[in-house]
């Protein structure tokens, strides 16, 4: 059996490797148009920023190592430029010679991954314009850097790329600047979450453009002017385009492939496309998506290197599945870690469901234990059913643990009420008796069972001002000095019993504290003595990170909270 695999990096590579590791005889060639074969693509920002210092350490593999372990053919700088279906051969051009020759196969592998997207705005082909995708695009960034020593980058786009580029170039002492024509970074999350990440950002000098448009560059003064859609230009020493990728499709369109989203090719559970004997995975290929059933495209490393070990053993005479994407992926910016899995609750609205969340604002560890850290989660569920849908959580430590959790328990099946009986270790180093995952699951079950209902931060304009409810924040009165949100008066929780004939009786009650806790023991309070209440999800403490983050982005002049 012969297997051409086009792609040499995560998902091509993964293939070969297996292919290998099920087939001794099988005769593997593979084609990268690039210089290197089985690099960390993710590894890539961090070799700008010297955190990486050896560029040598991004290859995982080289042609040679390859072949003296797996015997497999890697051909670096070979662009396959045709498939032919029809006689099972593709065309290949060498790019250091220009020779142009047919390669044939029993079984090829399409594993070609996405481009950066590249808007057709004047002025993207100027030299100090760079897209970063290949190793190749991280030499010419961090050799730019180093020969011309620029003051300023403007970064365009605000997803993974961008971000970490954004952190390794503030580390070098440039002056950063997003632009982002939504109104907050990190697609994965919702806007609410995103504003802890937006806070972050801003801590460590990056500027955030959000809610502008990029329409064009225009070189001056020896840098680059940024055209923004009815504002002034930003004016930089060199711009990195981060609007994100694009499937790489272009042979499987000439082909005759099926394709979908965004030009993607189309596979089955087995990795098939719709031409015999030609498999595809990675970034070019169109998934269902696990949570929602839906079609969906999701660009990253696991995926697409579970998909090639699947295609392996399929083209080897298996029957191996790829059961769906649910897009767990974690960040690191500046000193915070952010990470997310399955649907946000805008995504799961998005796609017709009836979805609900808790927010919760844990330590890391046990609050005795010292150096514990904050961190903000966000669980989105199915009301109903219960149905666990997704996750968010933002903070310092502890974050990449808790979001695995809860990633696996999508991927189990559990339901958002059953995370409460996971059985998750525990020493006061590393977590509390009652790990932040279980309690999400604690006030999931408090909702299920009508013990407590809860608002959240869009219905706050709606709450009524006209006396016809409650509007309480349970907290001390110095926290409420300190800032509250207009209209909420202080009765603190533990005086609360004692000042029951200030909270008229017949009204809802709508209540508030620093994170949740109590004003969800107000809530309990009040629901014995026959009051109707709400407790605010997540806290004035995600209220007021959330309502400044959008004052910053709207450019208001005040972002203060009432005092």
């Amino acid at each position: 059996m012969k297997v051409v695999i086009v792609g040499g990096v995560a998902g091509g590579a993964t293939a070969a490797a297996r292919i290998r590791r099920l087939d001794e005889m099988a005769e593997i060639v593979v084609f990268e148009r690039s210089h290197y074969v089985s690099y960390a693509n993710c590894g890539l920002p961090y070799y700008i920023g010297g955190v990486i210092e050896d560029p040598a350490e991004l290859t995982l593999q080289t042609p040679e190592s390859f072949y003296t372990r797996f015997r497999v053919d890697m051909r670096v700088r070979h662009e396959v430029t045709a498939i032919h279906p029809d006689r099972k051969t593709v065309s290949v051009q060498n790019l250091e010679t220009g020779a142009v020759f047919e390669e044939s196969y029993d079984k090829l592998l399409l594993s070609p991954g996405a481009k950066p997207t590249q808007p057709r705005l004047p002025g993207v082909g100027l030299g100090q314009v760079f897209t970063l995708r290949t190793v190749e695009d991280t030499l010419r960034i961090r050799s730019y850097v180093e020969e011309h020593r620029p003051q300023s980058a403007v970064l365009a786009g605000g997803g993974f790329i961008s971000l970490e580029v954004a952190e390794n170039l503030r580390r070098m002492g440039l002056a950063v600047t997003i632009v982002q024509r939504p109104k907050q970074l990190m697609n994965p999350f919702d806007a609410d979450m995103a504003a802890f990440i937006h806070a972050e950002m801003r801590r460590h000098g990056v500027r955030l453009a959000l809610g502008h448009t990029v329409e064009g560059f225009a070189e001056r003064d020896g840098g680059v002017d940024v055209l923004l859609k009815d504002e002034p230009p930003l004016h930089a020493d060199m711009v990195v385009l981060a609007i994100g990728v694009t499937p790489d499709t272009a042979l499987a369109q000439q082909a005759g492939l099926t394709l979908g989203l965004k030009g993607s090719i189309v596979v089955n559970d087995r990795m098939e496309t719709s031409a015999p004997d030609i498999y595809a995975v990675g970034d070019a290929v169109q998934v269902r998506h696990f949570v929602s059933g839906q079609d969906a495209l999701v660009a990253l490393a696991g995926p697409a290197n579970k998909q090639g070990r699947i295609a392996a053993d399929n083209i080897c005479g298996g029957d191996s599945r790829y059961h769906g994407s649910q897009g767990s992926s974690v960040i690191q910016v500046f000193d915070m870690t952010a990470a997310a899995t399955g649907l946000n609750l805008t995504n799961a609205k998005k796609a017709g469901l009836d979805a609900d969340c808790v927010v919760l604002s844990p330590m890391n560890h046990a609050g005795y234990y010292p150096g514990g850290k904050l961190m903000t989660m966000k669980v989105v569920f199915e009301k109903g059913t219960y149905r666990l849908l997704g996750a968010q959580i933002v903070g310092y430590a502890g974050v990449d643990k808790r979001i695995d959790v809860l990633a696996t328990a999508i991927r189990a099946g559990l339901n958002a009420v059953q995370l409460k009986e996971l059985d998750l270790a525990y020493a006061p180093p590393y977590s509390s008796a009652k790990d932040p995952v279980n309690m999400a699951g604690f006030m999931i079950e408090n909702l299920a069972q009508g013990l407590v209902k809860q608002f959240h931060v869009e219905d706050v304009p709606q709450l009524p001002h006209d006396g016809s409810a409650t509007l309480l924040d349970a907290r001390t009165a110095e926290e409420y000095a300190a800032g509250h949100i207009e209209g909420f008066v202080n009765i603190p929780v533990d005086e609360l019993r004692a000042r029951l004939d200030e909270i008229p009786a017949g009204r809802p009650v709508y209540v508030i504290c620093q994170s949740g806790l109590r004003s969800y023991i107000a809530c309990r309070i009040l629901a014995g003595y026959g009051y109707d209440c709400y407790n605010f999800s997540g806290g004035y403490r995600f209220y007021e990170a959330v309502m400044h983050d959008r004052c910053l982005t709207e450019s208001a002049t005040d972002c203060g909270m009432d005092r």
